[in-house]
């Protein structure tokens, strides 16, 4: 970065500079991106599902609905804590009961196991989430001229960093 008027160059930008004073401070910056991403993420999609016609929703049940009605299959509790990556099952659970409660999934018993699946009105909901999203996001998207291909890229390296900071965290726990 090349000083200006005399500035010093800020480095790397980043929450908490005592955690990026050591060998990774890129991987500071990172953290620091994720958080912001997590936190625009989840006001992203409570204010999406809100435009669609379903306030009142938090972003982990907003995720649990677009999970139930991934594939018009239904899904068990425990799939749907896998695919999110959700330890507490008491969370989805809650969610579930209010997403029934709202009338936009519904439980179904299956041998000795529940099945959630989505409703009408959820599958509803989802749609036009997805049109708000398609109007509102993927269009600005779009406009930083990323390769799907890029995008594709970046998703993969998410993925990849989730499983690092897995494995640390049950290293971690064995402390």
């Amino acid at each position: 970065m090349a000083e200006k008027h005399g500035a010093r160059p800020i480095g790397p930008i980043v929450s908490s500079a005592h955690l990026a004073d050591g060998a990774a401070p890129a991987l500071s910056e990172v953290e620091f991106g994720l958080i912001l991403s997590s936190h625009a993420f989840e006001r992203w999609m409570v204010r999406c599902m809100t435009a669609a016609g379903e306030g009142g929703l938090t972003a982990t049940e907003i995720l649990v609905l677009h999970t139930v009605t991934h594939r018009g299959k239904p899904k068990r509790l425990s799939d749907i804590c896998l695919v999110l990556g959700i330890e507490d099952t008491h969370l989805v659970t809650y969610a579930i009961k209010k997403l029934e409660a709202k009338g936009l999934v519904a439980r179904e018993k299956a041998g000795n196991e529940r099945l959630v699946q989505v409703t009408e009105a959820g599958q509803g909901a989802c749609d036009r989430y997805r049109e708000l999203r398609e109007r509102i996001l993927v269009e600005g998207i779009a406009e930083l001229g990323l390769p799907k291909e890029r995008l594709s890229e970046i998703a993969h390296l998410l993925r990849l960093l989730s499983g690092h900071y897995d494995q640390a965290a049950r290293t971690a726990a064995s402390l």
